[in-house]
């Protein structure tokens, strides 16, 4: 997610800078995706991104062959940094689509006027709840849960129960074990933040964060730190020698320590705390301005086809948007599913968030 990505799948993303995933192929057009266009076989189509963007050969050359669009892919850094280079050149933008735009940067991207409207095809296949900008300024992707993971040997070592709630982690017996990412330099840093804004209102966060301190919570300035560095669940964590077994990531961080575990474990070594997620959507939309609007358009209904909804969780550890994707055994053998995630409306994190952030830096930093 933006993330960020931003994301569990960090050991997939990319170098930065332009890449063309895959050439051009010839092949029958008569089966077009919807979407596709009657374009020459030679036009290119930009997708301005996040760092965290994937696929896989063979699903992207399928559709630059029935489409007849070349793809290439723009690499901007985490998705604000990418976000903030498309509002400075607006109306003149580097690609035609932009993917990775999240719920917690949203207002700012549509109020900034970025985006030329278009209703995609196949849109009537993603779940409404993730559906948040009616005028269709952005397509939903995908979602991906920020939550507290824990690791299961010291939880079985010490016969403690692990935390289930962000009330659980203000509890004695999870003194000292928490590290969080920095709300003000990292997304699932500021996910968690927005989690407690969520439980708590805007009245009682401040509060819950005094309790968190008072217990021990410790704070890095980024996901890569906290999780392969501080936490003692991870596979980088265990070579680092981390001490710190409750950690602020994602719930398909233990599908993540399966697939790249050495040797392959038979179950996760990590658990997710159900009762800590914030929900976290990311969008992509076509880019005002776009050189090649109808092959934007194209690329746009082929991020919400099947195709793609189901090839993206094990390229970028995020869950489809579509009723009609189907997750892969790795996600329903080691993942969970957040039931109740918290939420905090778009417009309220963009009229609030830069006041929050000081507001907790103040509190939870300083």
């Amino acid at each position: 997610m933006s993330t960020t990505k931003k994301i569990a799948g960090v050991a997939l993303a990319a170098a930065l800078g332009v890449t063309t995933l895959s050439a051009c192929g010839g092949g029958d057009t008569k089966d077009k995706p919807a979407g596709a266009s009657d374009a020459p076989k030679s036009k290119t189509v930009t997708l301005v991104s996040h760092d965290s963007f994937n696929v896989t050969d063979s699903v992207l050359k399928e559709f630059e062959q029935q489409s007849g669009y070349t793809v290439k892919v723009l690499k901007s850094g985490d998705a604000g940094a990418a976000l903030n280079q498309e509002i400075l050149t607006k109306g003149s933008p580097r690609g035609d689509v932009f993917f990775g735009v999240d719920n917690t940067l949203l207002s700012r991207a549509l109020d900034n006027g970025i985006f030329t409207p278009y209703e995609a095809k196949g849109l009537a296949e993603v779940k409404p709840e993730y559906v948040l900008d009616k005028e269709h300024r952005v397509t939903p992707i995908d979602s991906g849960d920020i939550c507290v993971n824990y690791d299961k040997a010291y939880f079985a070592e010490k016969k403690i129960a692990p935390p289930q709630t962000l009330d659980d982690l203000t509890k004695p017996e999870y003194k000292n074990l928490l590290v969080v990412e920095n709300a003000a330099t990292s997304s699932p840093g500021l996910g968690f933040l927005l989690a407690s804004v969520g439980k708590y209102g805007e009245d009682g966060w401040k509060d819950y964060w005094s309790k968190l301190k008072a217990n021990g919570v410790e704070v890095v300035d980024g996901w890569e730190q906290a999780y392969n560095e501080r936490f003692s669940g991870s596979a980088g964590g265990k070579k680092a020698k981390g001490d710190r077994p409750l950690v602020v990531s994602y719930a398909s961080s233990p599908p993540v320590e399966v697939l790249y575990g050495e040797p392959q474990p038979a179950e996760a070594p990590t658990g997710v705390s159900t009762g800590t997620c914030f929900r976290q959507i990311e969008f992509a939309g076509l880019l005002k301005g776009a050189k090649n609007e109808e092959g934007g358009k194209a690329l746009v209904d082929f991020l919400v086809s099947k195709k793609f909804q189901e090839d993206m969780p094990l390229q970028m550890f995020v869950n489809p948007v579509t009723k009609d994707a189907a997750l892969p055994e790795l996600f329903t053998k080691h993942g969970v599913v957040v039931e109740k995630p918290e939420n905090v409306a778009p417009e309220t994190i963009a009229k609030n968030r830069e006041q929050w952030v000081k507001a907790w830096t103040a509190l939870v930093v300083k």
